[in-house]
């Protein structure tokens, strides 16, 4: 039977990863803005828009030579027509609602029809037909189709597809959506007003005034004078029409002050929020970036260190106060709560090396954070700081890679400076990386000439450097004081200390030299 057909390709498709790949990567492509290679498809389609209209252009008075005709109706018609026929394929899962019904009714012992998914799916795919992008992605289809010459306007219509691929005129238009309630107001008093003044100087001119003669004329000159316009072709005669033209025009001043007030108090309110969307955004093409939470002390002595970060930053806080404070500083900073699902969701942590530095103020905060970050991605680094050790335990099982002990740290260091002054210059020392003491890792690559030999057969006396241990992979065992016998492995981590210089010519020689 063909019910049972299409449920076997139902569950097939359900099955295939194959099929998930190619139509995660066709959504992402067309509507995930976060995806790299989107902004590649929504370039292409910039540029096809824009020479059909200007193809559109240049034929009103010049002849199209055969070969850019060509390319306006089958090529660039083509592409339209693949990408609409993509969308609407990738707009539901069909057969996700037929494993659904068909599992609902295996498990409540009910026959299975394959009309109910199927209706519904019809429905899901009709929302999306009669939606005002699908319709205009449609009639940019049609000149390609045309029999009439007079259906080539329809390519003005792929100019409205821009609305589709340039962010500024999207961000444009849901600033005045903010304010519609607003707007709508003003455009049904406008309406309200052209349509009593057009009535009211038909009655007063059309036995007097040539220029008005139909009620349309009287309509037209009451738009042009409420709009400030003032072509001068149909001016009033009587005095009662004079009248009304004074009290139209400063009507019309006083509407256009007010739809200018509410469009800039609705760009006024939205700025921060889209320069915060902009720095989102540009933090986003990176491929890695640290996300700093809260805007407190150790964020900003993180951030005077003298060794410049390799990688980009961005500061969330809660706070607007500190947020201000952190921008007249110098930094990054956007008035975001980091501890929420869906801050840190906008960040590219698909396609990003992410480090999440939780430094603000509170414990249950920072493994908030922690939480909602390993939520997202088990592979985004987490560093967070705790108040005490015996929070450590919670930390960790909230997914947290390293925890920060500011307050026993410091304890310590203040208690080995009073007892032990010597061992307090030398950690400081190390810490700081002065003079010789400059601690670094050496990351052991593939095909790096460190492979297979053993730590007796590297010189580090002849680099003046000294070995202090051992990582086994990115995330293995750290040897301390390793036994010279021990051979280098592809992914090891070196852990040693001596000058600057010495270590960058060992990372020259050994690390970044290849067989």
């Amino acid at each position: 039977m063909l019910s049972e057909l299409i449920v076997k390709i139902a569950f097939w498709l359900h099955g295939s990863s194959a099929y998930k790949r190619v139509k995660g990567f066709f959504f992402d492509l067309l509507s995930n803005p976060d995806y790299p290679y989107k902004k590649y498809l929504d370039s292409l389609m910039i540029f096809l828009i824009l020479t059909s209209v200007g193809i559109l252009v240049y034929e009103v008075r010049n002849p199209v030579p055969e070969w850019m005709d060509f390319y306006d109706i089958y090529i660039v018609s083509l592409i339209f027509l693949i990408e609409y026929l993509l969308r609407f394929w990738v707009y539901s899962d069909v057969h996700k609602l037929i494993v659904k019904e068909y599992e609902q009714s295996r498990f409540l012992h009910k026959p299975f029809s394959i009309y109910v998914p199927m209706k519904r799916a019809l429905q899901e795919k009709l929302q999306y037909i009669t939606s005002p992008s699908a319709i205009i992605d449609l009639l940019a289809i049609l000149p390609a189709y045309r029999p009439l010459r007079i259906l080539r306007i329809f390519v003005l219509f792929r100019v409205f597809k821009l609305l589709r691929y340039t962010k500024s005129i999207n961000q444009f238009v849901e600033v005045l959506a903010t304010k519609r309630f607003e707007l709508f107001t003003l455009l049904f008093l406008l309406v309200f007003i052209v349509l009593t003044a057009g009535i009211a100087i038909y009655v007063f001119e059309e036995s007097e005034n040539p220029s008005i003669t139909t009620l349309f004329d009287a309509f037209y000159w009451a738009l042009v004078t409420i709009s400030t316009v003032g072509y001068g072709d149909i001016s009033p005669v009587t005095h009662e029409g004079k009248a009304i033209s004074m009290i139209i025009i400063v009507t019309g001043i006083a509407m256009i002050s007010f739809v200018t007030s509410v469009i800039v108090s609705a760009f006024s309110e939205k700025l921060d929020e889209l320069k915060e969307n902009r720095m989102v955004e540009d933090i986003n093409k990176n491929e890695a970036f640290i996300i700093i939470c809260g805007y407190g002390q150790m964020t900003k002595m993180f951030l005077r260190q003298e060794v410049k970060m390799e990688e980009d930053y961005i500061i969330l806080d809660k706070d607007p106060e500190r947020v201000k404070q952190a921008v007249k500083d110098g930094y990054k900073a956007i008035n975001e709560d980091a501890s929420r699902h869906d801050v840190i969701a906008k960040f590219n942590i698909d396609y990003a090396n992410i480090t999440i530095l939780c430094l603000t103020n509170s414990d249950v905060e920072n493994i908030y954070i922690a939480l909602n970050a390993k939520s997202l991605s088990k592979d985004i680094r987490v560093i967070a700081r705790a108040t005490d050790e015996r929070m450590q335990k919670k930390f960790y099982l909230a997914g947290v890679d390293h925890i920060l002990l500011p307050n026993e740290v410091s304890n310590m260091m203040m208690l080995t400076a009073i007892k032990q002054p010597v061992m307090y210059n030398g950690i400081h020392a190390i810490l700081t990386g002065q003079n010789v003491a400059h601690m670094d890792e050496v990351h052991v690559f593939a095909h790096a000439k460190l492979i297979g030999k053993t730590l007796e057969e590297i010189d580090f006396k002849a680099f003046k450097i000294l070995l202090i241990g051992i990582q086994r992979g990115i995330d293995g065992e750290f040897l301390f004081n390793p036994d010279k016998e021990m051979v280098v492995e592809e992914n090891d981590i070196l852990l040693m200390m001596g000058l600057k210089i010495s270590i960058a010519y060992f990372k020259e020689k050994y690390a970044r030299s290849y067989l």
